[in-house]
């Protein structure tokens, strides 16, 4: 029994080290190597300073900026609260929740608000919209940053990354990207 005890124990600190340490350690060196940007989480740097990351949504409040969709992590965007709101479609708090986003994204205008702009992803860090809802933006956003709209369309359009291979995913645009070719359009 003893021995048996001894060879159980054994395998258990090797697999422990093996599988808990040495393989993560291992798949994480691979990532730096082979992907390197990906591995650091694609972060963005102007003048050495991170600003963001393309993977996670921020919170672009002010009116002139295009936002992204509304987050159900933590307080906004918060990476270690990632997750959804896990409310149903038929929960009074979702229809209400939702029913005030329409609201606010309206600014009075008779325009379907595309879905995106009013509902959370399901990690509610989602950083990237819909070609639609950011060209649903762009009528209030021209008006305050005194830009035509054709030229916000075409920014859109540049900045629009479609289907994977054709076939894969919707089209979809990076709301720090965007917001970026922004600044420095009206920075000129």
């Amino acid at each position: 029994m003893k021995k048996i005890l001894l060879t159980a124990t054994r395998y258990t600190l090797i697999t422990a080290i093996l599988l808990g340490i040495g393989y993560p350690l291992l798949i994480t060196g691979l990532a730096h190597v082979l992907f390197p940007k990906q591995a650091a989480g694609e972060l963005i740097t102007r003048n050495g300073k991170v600003i963001g990351s393309q993977l996670i949504g921020q919170a672009f409040t002010r009116g002139n900026y295009f936002h992204s969709r509304p987050s159900a992590a933590g307080t906004g965007y918060d990476a270690g609260a990632s997750s959804s709101s896990n409310l149903g479609p038929t929960s009074k708090d979702l229809i209400s929740r939702t029913e005030a986003s329409i609201t606010a994204e309206q600014h009075g205008s008779t325009v379907p608000v595309p879905i995106d702009l009013v509902t959370a992803s399901g990690s509610g860090l989602d950083p990237d919209i819909s070609p639609a809802a950011a060209y649903y933006q762009i009528p209030s956003i021209a008006r305050q940053r005194h830009l035509s709209e054709a030229t916000l369309t075409q920014l859109v359009d540049q900045h629009t990354t479609q289907r994977q291979f054709g076939l894969l995913g919707e089209p979809r645009v990076n709301v720090l990207d965007l917001n970026l070719a922004l600044d420095a359009l009206t920075t000129r």
